[in-house]
């Protein structure tokens, strides 16, 4: 299978600086280790299918308790954790996240400091685009991963569109190098 380097999104140009592909889940790894201050930002995309008994809210939940990274959970989603016996951090609108995520004066949601990497997952492929955009060209000292399976321009890291099973494939490793089962 060749893995592209394209927006999953048709006639969309994300101009000269694009994502660096995630070719290697430990990439992800490296990267969350390496963070002083991540953040998880999840939309309701994250309660879908993606096969018979994965979903992405499940992976963001098992990613959070193993690596203790705080979870914003955008539009109706925080229902979801919640029958899952989780609480995110905070819920609040993606639009907002993303403009928090800007403002070098933000102390985060613990107030303790500006976040230097923040991961998305579960967002509509347009709504994340965008924030990634607005993120790549005003954030300073922010990196940005998108760990959906489409390829998004924006994000400084961010996979190939994937199949769900390579996809699936990915996370497993992620958690399973974070430490978690």
């Amino acid at each position: 299978m060749a893995l592209k380097a394209e927006p999953w999104q048709t006639a969309e140009i994300a101009g000269p600086k694009k994502a660096l592909l995630i070719l290697k889940p430990e990439v992800v790894v490296a990267m969350v280790k390496r963070a002083k201050r991540p953040i998880l930002v999840v939309g309701h995309q994250a309660a879908e299918d993606y096969s018979d008994d994965v979903k992405m809210i499940d992976y963001a939940i098992r990613m959070s308790k193993t690596a203790g990274i705080p979870v914003v959970a955008t539009a109706h989603i925080a229902t979801q954790f919640i029958k899952r016996d989780f609480q995110p951090a905070a819920s609040m609108s993606a639009m907002d996240i993303g403009n928090r995520l800007q403002d070098p004066e933000w102390k985060g949601l613990d107030g303790k400091g500006p976040y230097d990497l923040a991961l998305f997952m579960g967002l509509p492929y347009y709504m994340e685009f965008v924030i990634l955009s607005a993120l790549k060209h005003f954030s300073t000292n922010l990196k940005t991963i998108s760990l959906d399976r489409f390829y998004n321009p924006h994000a400084t890291w961010s996979f190939p569109n994937l199949s769900v099973e390579d996809w699936n494939e990915s996370f497993e490793i992620i958690l399973s190098k974070l430490g978690g089962n």
